[in-house]
């Protein structure tokens, strides 16, 4: 498979791909890609580097000033913020990328806007109801850019989001009361679909 130009794969994700908005890191455009060794990557998102080299630099100044509760603290501030911004996350080239598709695993951004605030401290759990009546639990404790989905079923399925909400053993929806530390008794078995890792790919033309 041959590398798909920069131009192409921004091309497609402008025409096809609706932006995910993050205040930080920018827009992102969720995707599925097939790289030139022809493995399969079904969840990647892509963003114009120049906020996150922002970001890193706005970031390294505070720490070095002492300028960042991070370095008063622990005096490796400075190490940290670096090691954080170079060994951690998922990276992938956009010259390996042969072929850009839609992911199955992105919500539509009328569902995903939709989910709403923290169910209990580090958790937002949801159920999302399909288009054939049926519900289905989701939960995540920050990440929201993917989401794995129920056999047969594709994020095209999704009618409404019912926040702070889960679907118990028999499959009854309930309701998970906001800000509750504790886990209903029905709840620890429930099949909850959880957000999947993703791969992020930098282009500074999009």
């Amino acid at each position: 498979m041959t590398p798909l130009p920069e131009q192409e794969i921004i091309k497609f994700l402008k025409e096809h791909i609706e932006p995910l908005e993050d205040t930080f890191f920018g827009s992102g455009y969720r995707a599925s890609v097939y790289l030139i060794d022809g493995t399969f990557l079904p969840c990647v998102i892509f963003r114009n580097s120049g906020k996150t080299v922002n970001l890193a630099i706005r970031r390294f100044k505070e720490e070095q000033t002492g300028k960042s509760v991070f370095s008063r603290s622990s005096g490796l501030g400075y190490y940290d913020i670096v090691k954080n911004f170079v060994t951690k996350g998922n990276c992938v080239n956009y010259y390996d990328i042969a072929r850009v598709e839609k992911s199955r695993f992105a919500f539509p951004l009328n569902i995903q806007r939709q989910i709403q605030g923290e169910t209990t401290m580090s958790w937002t759990g949801f159920s999302a109801r399909m288009k054939d009546g049926k519900y289905f639990g989701f939960g995540t404790a920050f990440r929201w850019e993917f989401f794995q989905m129920p056999d047969n079923y594709s994020v095209d399925d999704i009618e409404e989001i019912v926040n702070h909400s889960y679907v118990s053993q028999t499959g009854e929806l309930k309701s998970h009361r906001e800000g509750f530390n504790e886990w209903p008794k029905d709840h620890s078995n429930t099949t909850i679909y959880r957000e999947r890792a993703f791969f992020e790919c930098y282009l500074d033309s999009l």
